[in-house]
């Protein structure tokens, strides 16, 4: 099978983990605060916060900036879960805004309408989390305009996006945003195994995620006056066990030496297939002109003639391991339950009934490449019947013609 994503670890990557687990520190020792160091270089933050995964980035982000009940956040459709569960984790509700239909991120002119009627109605938002779908940046300056006016705080979810810029500037920046959060799962562009971090230019907020990740307990700037007892610590807060361990970490100072390395490969990847879907007359998921992606996914737009579960088993049983990114939030069962319909986000679903995720990692060779394109093609020209895919058992069979 042709995976969709696929870590891409070296001989380099191997050693540094061995030499972490042959040292004196699994975890709490220096390999975290290196691997922030570098994620705030890289990015031109002024702070970076390591943490387990990118759902734990997105909850302490969420709390650090007040969110509690009472308060609402709003996001996208079109993302994974924890986009919106980190609102839920503190019992504030969630709304969403529904996407473009071209690049499935963030209408902007939709936002903005729902903030006018939200204002009237007195029921703005606190935060709003964009969401840079696929490697590709949300529109930040127009979203930072809209938070000055209306008065609501910013979380990229950036998950997909580091490496990425946004009008030359890096995508964690923070430039138009309160905090940025990426992940370093192992199909995103460099991995930590598991793991994620977020990035801020305001020191009070870093403090707060700081202590939040670590079960909200400080052997410094203590509250109480205890500085002549070196066993000392307190509990400022009530926080969680977020911490990224030593070997995470390693791994993820490893991987950027060859960050830009793999961006690099996957803008070749993505302009070979650019070109291809081009000559099929087929649209995908894209950045904005002047900026830079990371090219996390390949997202196409199947013709509206071609049926997408017909196309995505076609595809799987000619070991191609496409997906879909992806299904809308609000049609979710547990958001059903919360209220949320079908219908609500009418281009969110619309867009989700046509997209399929090809391959897109930068261990793909040519012939595979050529491989998925040819079986594509032959879905997308018809050259085999929905009938065809099925044995009498129901089983998908693999006979492209």
């Amino acid at each position: 099978m042709i995976q969709y994503g696929k870590q891409h670890i070296s001989q380099d990557d191997i050693d540094a983990v061995v030499s972490v687990l042959k040292s004196d520190f699994l975890t709490q020792g220096p390999q975290v605060p290196l691997f922030e160091s570098r994620l705030s270089q890289f990015t031109q933050a002024k702070y970076a916060i390591a943490v387990n995964s990118a759902t734990s980035a997105l909850h302490i982000a969420c709390l650090a900036l007040g969110v509690g009940k009472g308060d609402r956040v709003w996001t996208s459709p079109i993302t994974f879960v924890a986009s919106a569960n980190c609102a839920l984790y503190c019992d504030a509700s969630v709304d969403f805004v529904d996407v473009e239909m071209a690049s499935g991120r963030i209408d902007v002119d939709k936002l903005r309408l729902k903030l006018t009627w939200a204002k009237e109605h007195g029921c703005l938002p606190k935060v709003v989390i964009p969401v840079h779908l696929a490697g590709h940046s949300c529109d930040m300056k127009a979203i930072a305009l809209l938070s000055k006016e209306y008065g609501f705080k910013v979380i990229e979810d950036a998950s997909h996006c580091i490496g990425a810029r946004y009008r030359e500037s890096p995508v964690g920046s923070c430039q138009y945003s309160d905090i940025t959060v990426f992940s370093f799962h192992p199909v995103k562009i460099i991995t930590t195994a598991e793991g994620g971090a977020a990035t801020t230019n305001d020191a009070a907020l870093a403090k707060s995620m700081q202590l939040l990740r670590s079960h909200g307990v400080t052997r410094s700037n203590f509250i109480e006056k205890h500085t002549d007892e070196p066993w000392y610590y307190e509990q400022q807060a009530l926080g969680f066990n977020y911490r990224m361990t030593e070997i995470q970490a390693v791994l993820g100072v490893s991987q950027f030496d060859k960050l830009e390395q793999f961006v690099s490969k996957r803008h070749a990847i993505a302009a070979y297939y650019a070109e291809k879907m081009l000559e099929l007359g087929v649209s995908f998921v894209s950045p904005y002109e002047g900026d830079y992606s990371s090219w996390h996914l390949m997202i196409i737009l199947l013709p509206e003639h071609v049926d997408r579960g017909f196309a995505f088993h076609q595809l799987r049983a000619a070991g191609i391991g496409v997906n879909v990114h992806y299904i809308p939030v609000h049609t979710q069962p547990y958001y059903q339950k919360c209220g949320f319909k079908v219908g609500d986000f009418p281009i969110a679903e619309a867009f989700y009934k046509r997209i399929v995720t090809l391959p897109l990692h930068p261990q793909l060779e040519k012939k595979q490449l050529d491989f998925i394109i040819e079986q594509l093609t032959l879905v997308i020209c018809k050259k085999v019947r929905i009938a065809d895919i099925y044995s009498s058992s129901g089983r998908v069979r693999s006979n492209v013609a």
